[in-house]
């Protein structure tokens, strides 16, 4: 199954959250941080927001950093995925 998205909106898979910290200490599943890497899966053909004309600017395989808590997760054949808004995406990691 594959995910089409409209307008100016964006499919992201993202990054795992890290399961231990940097000196070592495993972490429990309530004390990971939502991770905001993400990897573009889809990009919705832009168009108008508000009046105005939305040109896409990300495409498949960006890696970005997305705001926290932004969009709608779903979960399709076992895999996690975040709809959001290209505005949602504050950068490309290059």
């Amino acid at each position: 199954m594959k995910i089409r998205p409209l307008g100016e909106m964006v499919v992201l898979k993202m990054a795992e959250a890290e399961e231990t910290t940097k000196s070592g200490i495993i972490l429990a599943g309530t004390a990971k941080e939502k991770p905001q890497m993400a990897e573009v899966i889809a990009v919705g053909p832009g168009g108008m927001v508000d009046g105005k004309e939305v040109k896409m600017e990300l495409k498949v395989g960006d890696k970005v950093i997305a705001r926290k808590y932004a969009g709608t997760e779903i979960k399709l054949e076992g895999q996690e995925y975040i709809v959001l808004r290209q505005s949602d995406v504050l950068g490309i990691v290059e």
